[in-house]
């Protein structure tokens, strides 16, 4: 079976790596860009097309789409055209999604958007800590998700990819990216506040950050807050629940957590593999493994995948709330 990856970016690239790992190496690289042509032949020795005209649908048997969140829509609808299962990068553009997904579903075709913080080691071992009910509901919690953007990609300037456009910028693509484990876990919140915008010059004339206040039913509340101004990268979070605290930080491998009843601090410990070259050393490869892994899967009919596009349409619905919020003030 032959996969056709659509992108040849620094996601597309990081999804060859993770097809070849799970055994497949019939390949078909398409990016209108000829250095990223070259650079995927050269490295991964992989058939590359400059126009979707070359390529015979009838032998594609998945599609990867790895481009720029503003692009989605058209490879989506070609994904459904030609009946083909389809994985599709983080979203942040809800564009035409509402539609393609009536289509998708009318003809049968699995549309997968990513949700790779779900399967996070860390994030996976919180969830399962708040769904064995021994601490009780959560009650509220604390988020902080930064990054400084210059860092993602350090070998280009900024303003030479989709993150310095306002509509993709960095840290509103964040926000869904993070709202996808978080609504996961607790559902989607009932009501929802907040602000963004610019504090600072990251080369790029977008929102570099996001207050965002959530209710949740049963009653619990959320302060999550994305930025692209943090100097060093890091995802902190303090989780409370009736009968026990949660501590985590992604940059040390351990959730800590206290248990109200006993009085006393746990370490739970977990282990990860270590990140790709030229990556933050925090993002380990294994959750994109994994999630193409559940992919491929449903695509087969031997598994499910943990999101759809419903669930991503609702996520950026919310992201626009969120936004007409602040607009508003």
């Amino acid at each position: 079976m032959q996969v056709l990856q659509v992108g040849l970016g620094s996601m597309g690239r990081r999804r060859i790596c993770c097809l070849k790992r799970l055994g497949y190496a019939d390949i078909i690289g398409y990016d209108p860009r000829e250095d990223r042509r070259k650079e995927a032949c050269d490295r991964y020795a992989i058939e590359v097309v400059d126009s979707l005209k070359k390529v015979d649908f009838d032998s594609i048997g998945m599609m990867l789409i790895s481009t720029p969140p503003d692009r989605h829509d058209g490879y989506i609808a070609l994904a459904v055209e030609n009946r083909i299962p389809a994985f599709v990068e983080a979203s942040v553009v809800l564009g035409k999604l509402e539609g393609l997904a009536k289509a998708a579903s009318n003809a049968k075709v699995l549309i997968a958007p990513s949700c790779t913080l779900r399967y996070h080691p860390g994030i996976k071992r919180i969830a399962d800590m708040v769904r064995s009910n021994r601490y009780g509901k959560v009650t509220n919690f604390t988020y902080h998700a930064g990054q400084y953007l210059p860092d993602w990609h350090p070998f280009e300037n900024v303003k030479d990819f989709y993150v310095s456009k306002k509509k993709t910028g960095g840290a509103r693509e964040i926000v869904p990216f993070e709202l996808t484990w978080i609504t996961g876990l607790l559902g989607f919140p009932v009501r929802v506040s907040g602000f963004n915008g610019k504090t600072m010059d990251v080369g790029a004339d977008i929102d570099d950050t996001y207050s965002i206040v959530m209710e949740f039913k049963p009653k619990a509340f959320g302060l999550l807050q994305v930025d692209v101004v943090s100097r060093y990268a890091i995802r902190n979070l303090i989780l409370n629940m009736e009968y026990g605290q949660v501590l985590w930080r992604w940059d040390e491998n351990v959730i800590r957590l206290y248990d109200a009843r006993k009085r006393t601090w746990g370490a739970c410990k977990y282990s990860q593999e270590k990140a790709a070259r030229g990556y933050n050393k925090n993002i380990a490869e294994n959750m994109y493994v994994d999630e193409l892994r559940d992919f491929i899967s449903a695509t087969q009919g031997t598994g499910t995948f943990p999101n759809t596009l419903k669930e991503d349409i609702a996520i950026l619905k919310l992201l626009k709330n969120i936004e007409r919020y602040n607009e508003k003030r």
